[in-house]
Order: C-alpha cells, then structure tokens, then sequence
C-alpha cells in the first residue's frame, strides 16, 4: 500500500522515516492542506494524520475520498475521521523525531470496517508494533493510564530529584532505583514489587520523612500524603500464596 504521513512534527517525522526504512511505498512527507495526493496527482492507499488531536477533524475533511484515513492520537475517537474509512493506531512509546524506533512497542488499535482494519494491522506489522484493541468508550480512561504510566512517573521523580537536591543528591543516584522499580514491577506486578518503609510499615519512619518534606518542599505535602495513602492500600493486598502482605518480604538494603 501506498501511504502518506501528514504533519511534519515529530510523530510525522518519525513514521515517515520508519516507514521508508521498510520498504514502503511513501509520498513526500506533507503538512497543511494534504489532500491524499502528492504533488505528480499519485493518491495514497493510507492517509496518516500525524497531527495535534484538535486538528484531526479538519485535516480528515481535506482528504478525497479513496483512501483509508488513520490518525495517531490516544484520545480521540474515530468519530473525526467520518466519513473516510478509517482506523487509529497509537503507539505506547515517546517519540522524539526520525530517531525514534517503533519496534517492539506496543500500539492501541481501533476500526471502523474489515478493509480499515486490515490496514492497521498492515501499518503496526510495518512499524513492528504489537497491538491490542480499544473502543472508543474505553478510549479515555486507556489514555488516562498512559498519561500516569508516562507523564505522571516523570512528575513523581522530578519531586524525587528537587528533594534529593537538598541534601545533596544527585538525580543521577536516583537512576538505577527509579529503574529497578520499573523492572520489578514488570516482572512481578506491582504488589510484590513494592518495597520501602510504607510495605514494611514502618510508621516511624514515614513520619520522620514527612516532616523533612513539609520543611524543605512544603508544596509536595499533598502529593507525599496521596501517595502514602495509594502505598498502604497496595501493601494491604495480600499475596495468594502466602496470606502476607508481599511488601513486607524480600526488603532490600536500598530501601530501608
């Protein structure tokens, strides 16, 4: 299939270079105004929509009729891109520009009809994507555990590094934690992963940090609190295996 990328951003970048890194038939990466078609008359079988969500609806409408319409955001529904066939592809991963690799990321996928389908699943297999599916009444609350995943971890760890900064750590030394905790939760989900004072319930010690927070980061009391909170009620799962909390077992000398 032929296809075209629409939006010169970095997502649009991105899958124009993957894309003909593949072998794939791609016209000229467009911007505003495309319409489907290059500049000799040649239609594309696939329009990609690499735009800003609130722009999806009107780059969809310029597009003639023909081709398969796809966008890229987590959030929007198909609702949009009517009445082109069409489906949306929304890779799980950053993407910073031409650099960004796709393969083995995962992907969310919807469509509209069996052709619009079938060519999501050509464009993931082109991009090495592994996709699941989601409605677009389940479209919301996907993107909302995208943006806690991602978006959210990132606010987390700079409160981590502004409070490490005041004694004198290095966000450097919070590095190889921050991943090791990613890793367990991977490989272990995220009850038997939790580790620290909170797991072990050591209130002593949770009270001495957050009297150190409320004197050196008064503005992150709230969000030391929640997640206090949000860490007692996982560390209160017990494990099936045991009846213990899993929090409590397994404590490592980093975390004590």
């Amino acid at each position: 299939m032929r296809v075209q990328v629409v939006g010169q951003g970095r997502m649009g970048a991105a899958l124009h270079h993957v894309l003909r890194e593949a072998g794939v038939d791609v016209l000229p990466l467009a911007g505003r105004g495309a319409t489907g078609r290059d500049a000799d008359g040649r239609s594309a079988d696939v329009v990609l929509l690499a735009v800003p969500d609130a722009e999806i609806s009107a780059a969809a409408v310029l597009v003639e009729p023909g081709p398969i319409v796809a966008h890229l955001s987590g959030a929007t529904t198909l609702a949009p891109l009517a009445p082109h066939e069409r489906f949306s592809v929304h890779p799980l991963l950053s993407v910073t520009g031409a650099e960004t690799r796709f393969a083995g990321s995962w992907a969310a996928l919807s469509a509209a009809g069996e052709r619009a389908h079938a060519a999501a699943i050509w464009l993931a297999g082109q991009l090495g994507l592994r996709t699941f599916a989601v409605s677009d009444a389940d479209r919301a609350a996907y993107h909302a555990s995208a943006s806690i995943a991602a978006n959210f971890l990132v606010t987390l760890e700079s409160v981590a590094e502004r409070l490490a900064s005041t004694a004198g750590v290095p966000r450097e030394a919070l590095v190889p934690l921050a991943r090791g905790a990613l890793d367990n939760w991977e490989h272990l989900g995220a009850v038997r992963a939790l580790t620290g004072p909170v797991a072990r319930g050591d209130e002593a010690t949770i009270a001495r940090q957050r009297a150190a927070v409320t004197e050196r980061l008064p503005d992150a009391v709230p969000l030391y609190d929640a997640m206090v909170t949000a860490s007692r009620e996982l560390a209160a799962q017990h494990d099936d295996t045991t009846g213990q909390p899993t929090g409590a077992r397994d404590q490592t000398e980093e975390t004590r």
